[in-house]
């Protein structure tokens, strides 16, 4: 069941370190430009006995002979007396010629020296900080990552992107406790912040409670990427949950509604399972005909499965083309009846042929007269049909109905609040 998402963790996590180092290159730069501009400030100053040096590095590093560079840093470096500015100065120019020369080995030992220096002032070991958080994001150090990661955070100078990198670099490390509290710290950071949560901090606390064995974990955080992305696959996995133990013919069939109305159904049984619970106890052959008709369309029903399909479908056929042909008597009957059971159960007729209008006027009217057996059905219905006819607003005032049927499976009642919410998105 969580196979695609397994399959494609790797390359996603892969991505978002990448996107990380890329920003971290051009701080840098930046790193670079403010240590050019240095000398040239009243104070503080490096020392007269290197500024020849520094001058020197510096005017190599703007015409790209890094490693020109680094023999005149290597001269300012041997020269006694040093300030701990000039060191400063000099492991920042270093930090930018080893980056420029790929080797961030030699990187990140200079931009440690130059926040050990106590020179640097606190923009400048945030900057130094972020870059060493990319070198190690970039080298998969993911200790280190946590750790300048962390730093970043608590001077306040973090972004979503760097939460997010901590979160999955727990995760990397298989340390699921810390990757599920930082993806929710990030979440909450992202929604403080106006940004849309990301996808993949869930898809951690997915695998983290699906790993764990923590079913109604996993199921909540499922419910979250429903709510979040809407999609088919998620939806797949969540239904699949909710059926699995499922007794009840009567919520069977009201998982396969959702599953059907989701486009999340995976499996050609799941098709033949939901038209013949809607055949048998509600009796309506022309919606289990049309369910029939798009799992052979969408290719789902294999071709081991199509003798037996065909039968059901010759079938519900004939029943279907009955409850046809007797509409306008049912509708004199219903519109007779003192209870609003008929009305109803004629909209749910109308649904499966897909006469959408028709089913609202008729479950409506059963409503206002009542004595209705099965609510839960008639307000799942009428917003199934309004949302047919892309009346959304409407729709979603009918599923909303659900929490005032008290015999409800709370199960069934979160899986139609989850479908309205995401109607129209």
């Amino acid at each position: 069941m969580m196979q695609s998402t397994h399959a494609a963790r790797g390359h996603s996590l892969r991505n978002s370190v990448y996107c990380l180092c890329v920003g971290a290159g051009l701080l840098l730069q930046g790193l670079a430009g403010s240590a050019a501009l240095a000398a040239d400030a009243k104070t503080p100053q490096v020392s007269r006995s290197i500024a020849k040096d520094i001058q020197a590095a510096q005017k190599a590093l703007a015409a790209g002979q890094f490693n020109e560079a680094l023999k005149s840093l290597a001269s300012a470096e041997s020269a006694s007396g040093l300030t701990a500015f000039d060191h400063k100065t000099i492991d920042e120019e270093k930090a930018y010629a080893y980056q420029k020369l790929n080797d961030t080995k030699d990187a990140e030992k200079a931009y440690e020296d130059l926040i050990a220096s106590g020179a640097a002032s606190p923009e400048e070991v945030k900057r130094a900080t972020r870059a060493l958080f990319g070198i190690n994001a970039n080298a998969q150090q993911y200790a280190k990552t946590v750790e300048y990661g962390k730093k970043l955070v608590d001077a306040d100078a973090a972004d979503s992107e760097i939460y997010s990198i901590i979160a999955q670099s727990y995760y990397l490390e298989k340390d699921c406790k810390n990757s599920v509290i930082w993806a929710d710290k990030t979440i909450a950071f992202e929604r403080k912040n106006g940004e849309a949560p990301k996808e993949n901090l869930y898809v951690f606390k997915l695998h983290c409670a699906f790993d764990s064995g923590d079913t109604p974990g996993t199921v909540a955080v499922l419910e979250d990427l429903v709510r979040l992305t809407g999609k088919n696959e998620y939806w797949n996995q969540l239904l699949r949950f909710d059926l699995q133990d499922e007794k009840d013919d009567r919520n069977s069939l009201m998982i396969y509604r959702v599953m059907y109305n989701t486009n999340s159904m995976s499996s050609g049984g799941f098709y033949v399972d939901m038209a013949q619970l809607l055949a048998d106890a509600p009796a309506l052959p022309g919606e289990a005909s049309a369910v029939l008709e798009k799992g052979v369309a969408s290719g789902t029903i294999g071709a081991d499965q199509k003798e037996r399909v065909g039968r059901l479908q010759a079938a519900f056929k004939t029943r279907a083309d009955a409850d046809r042909k007797g509409l306008p008597e049912f509708a004199a009957e219903a519109a007779k009846s003192p209870s609003g059971d008929l009305s109803v159960k004629l909209g749910e007729v109308y649904y499966g042929f897909g006469d959408y209008q028709n089913a609202v006027t008729a479950i409506n009217a059963g409503l206002q007269k009542g004595g209705v057996k099965h609510p839960e059905d008639a307000y799942v219905y009428l917003g199934l049909s309004q949302a047919g006819l892309k009346n959304y607003a409407d729709a979603k005032k009918a599923f909303a109905q659900l929490k005032t049927v008290p015999t409800l499976s709370p199960k069934i009642l979160r899986l139609w609040l989850l479908y309205a919410d995401r109607l129209g998105a």
